[in-house]
């Protein structure tokens, strides 16, 4: 039930599952359904587009022309069937069956039960073996790998099929859960508080303050509570740092929002420095004030503001952070939604405010200052392209080359991870999800000569 709801506000009200999932599976809910939900949620999400071929076998019409709570109980089930050994298929149809009565669809009922019991006789056979033997590639991977043909047109034209597929393949695997250490003295206390909760723990990837876990969640810990630790990707944790933030610096955080690169921003900064988170909308600053609030930390200026105008500072700033609202294509194991809802076009809009947001930000930037242009994308439109188009016309400003970055950040790495593993040659701030196993980030170090 809990993972019905969540998928009906996913496709009804536009909601990002990650949210809605961390604001229902509170304490109240036992850590081994909360575990079942959230299993069952993110894997319809990620193979909605192969259970839908799978289920339209057994239909006379589309899955996305059903009423939204058949067409999501059909999936709920046949996602058990196919994905998942520890739930008999008797159970898993006939769960279904009860969703739909319980929606006020009994009349659907019957379909249901009809094609879950056909989809369950085959559910151990590979669907390779449905798809027409003619499909085009992209097509056929589309399917397979539940991704949208468009996407994988551009990946196969960009990084070739093999490149394509092991994209595809990361994207459908369930993410490390990873943190931030705030205290390195904590160090002890906070792992022994998570050892105690159940919770596994295996070192950062890229950071030395990083830690992936799993087993449980870390927000039901007294570690999270106290502000210890967070929940963050670590390719989003190195952002904030390559911008060399030292105690003094006036800081500009000009995309703010949901607020989780800005602590790393006000803990170098000090208290002797400023900064200034800023967003376009009220209650995403408010909730970033909550945030700010559970790890201890006071004086950030918040600012709301439409950081495509001009901005209303009188003053430059020392570093400037531009994480730039995107496409979110690095991102898609985490929030596997997006590929549904993004569009081919879009890309092009969101290339359009990027720009501006960056020669904007780039006006506030003092002489000798640093900014860092970022998005969670992996797509060129929002990234080198975006850089290189307001490099043109901004003739004092320098991209830094990743040999200079390595000062900032090698005293943050891993054992064994070198700077130069981080960026492409071109200078730019890149992580691929089939290599390091994160999200897809993007970052260009400027700098005001």
């Amino acid at each position: 039930k809990i993972a019905y709801e969540i998928l009906r506000r996913v496709e009804a009200e536009g909601a990002y599952a990650s949210d809605v999932l961390h604001a229902e599976l509170g304490a109240n809910v036992k850590v081994a359904d909360a575990a079942l939900a959230t299993e069952l949620t993110m894997g319809v999400l990620r193979w909605r587009r192969l259970l839908d071929f799978l289920l339209e076998r057994h239909l006379k019409k589309p899955v996305e022309r059903l009423d939204l709570p058949v067409a999501l109980a059909l999936r709920l089930s046949i996602y058990q069937l196919r994905f998942l050994d520890k739930v008999p298929a008797r159970a898993a149809v006939n769960e279904s069956v009860e969703m739909v009565k319980l929606a006020r669809k009994s009349s659907a009922a019957t379909l249901v039960n009809a094609v879950l019991r056909r989809a369950a006789a085959e559910a151990n056979a590979p669907a390779e073996k449905f798809l027409p033997a003619n499909i085009a590639k992209a097509e056929f991977l589309g399917i397979l790998h539940s991704h949208p043909t468009w996407m994988i047109e551009r990946w196969i034209e960009r990084l070739g099929e093999a490149g394509a597929i092991a994209l595809l393949q990361s994207n459908n695997h369930v993410p490390r859960l990873s943190c931030a250490l705030h205290d390195e003295s904590s160090r002890e206390e906070v792992f022994s508080q998570l050892e105690r909760g159940g919770m596994r723990i295996a070192p950062g990837t890229l950071l030395k303050s990083a830690f992936s876990v799993s087993g449980g969640s870390p927000a039901r810990t007294q570690a999270f509570r106290a502000g210890n630790i967070s929940i963050q990707d670590e390719a989003s944790q190195v952002v904030p740092l390559l911008l060399g933030v030292h105690a003094g610096h006036r800081v500009l955080d000009v995309c703010a929002a949901p607020g989780g690169k800005t602590p790393a921003l006000i803990r170098a900064a000090g208290s002797k420095g400023l900064v200034i988170a800023s967003d376009r909308y009220a209650h995403r600053l408010r909730a970033m004030r909550a945030q700010f609030e559970r790890l201890g930390l006071a004086g950030t200026h918040l600012v709301e503001l439409d950081a495509t105008q001009p901005l209303p500072f009188r003053d430059e700033f020392d570093r400037i952070l531009v994480d730039a609202p995107c496409s979110g294509t690095g991102t898609l194991a985490r929030h596997p939604e997006i590929r549904w809802r993004l569009e081919a076009d879009q890309l092009a809009e969101f290339h359009s405010l990027q720009c501006q947001l960056l020669r904007t930000a780039l006006a506030q930037l003092a002489p000798g200052g640093r900014l860092i242009y970022s998005t969670c994308s992996i797509e060129p439109e929002e990234n080198e392209n975006v850089v290189e188009e307001v490099l043109r016309h901004a003739k004092s400003i320098r991209r830094v080359a990743a040999g200079e970055a390595a000062q900032i950040l090698t005293p943050h790495l891993a054992p064994g991870i070198q700077v130069s593993d981080l960026f492409a040659g071109e200078g730019y701030f890149r992580t691929s999800p089939g290599v390091w196993h994160t999200d897809g980030f993007f970052a260009a170090i400027l700098e005001n000569t």
